[in-house]
């Protein structure tokens, strides 16, 4: 079963989307962490995400770019946090860069390639367009990407769901 799990910042998305993971009979369960923390905040934040799963019997696995390129060592339940922070290091990494395109190639066949991996997946995506009309120079970019991708995911998720204050919304398949 593949599940997209939709919504803006602080929206509940990553709890509602962890007990969509936590409900699936599937073992192990992964969590893909894709926030590349390059400073002192951005490692206080992967901390408080980590000290979040404790006990949750979740496998990090941290994959910045090259989604493609993780193997699962065994058929689990997965959860890919987040889609925004992966299309992001995929457009913008020095490593990476690459155009929109690009990007979106490496994040949709990476999401492919876990599929075929795993018995559940979960993808973690931002709604982008409801912060503003005003971006700094290059943003719109980033946020035409992120609604290519999320569009595509949703094409071929089995599920689709929004959470708005901690409340989710199907827009396809049911909640599980």
């Amino acid at each position: 079963m593949f599940t997209l799990v939709i919504g803006g910042a602080a929206s509940g998305k990553s709890e509602y989307a962890e007990g969509v993971v936590l409900r699936s009979p599937h073992r192990p369960r992964y969590y893909i962490a894709t926030m590349e923390p390059f400073d002192g905040e951005g490692r206080a934040r992967v901390e408080k995400h980590r000290r979040m799963r404790a006990g949750k019997q979740f496998e990090t696995v941290e994959c910045y770019t090259g989604l493609s390129s993780v193997r699962l060592p065994e058929r689990g339940a997965v959860l890919l946090e987040c889609v925004g922070n992966l299309a992001a290091n995929e457009l913008y990494s020095p490593k990476e860069a690459g155009s929109v395109h690009a990007s979106w190639r490496a994040v949709t066949t990476g999401v492919q390639a876990l599929l075929s991996q795993c018995g559940d997946l979960v993808v973690v995506s931002n709604e982008v367009f409801t912060g503003g009309e005003r971006y700094a120079e290059g943003t719109d970019d980033y946020l035409r990407l992120v609604a290519e991708i999320n569009h595509t995911l949703a094409a071929r998720a089995d599920r689709v769901c929004e959470v708005v204050c901690g409340l989710p919304r199907y827009y396809k398949g049911a909640a599980g």
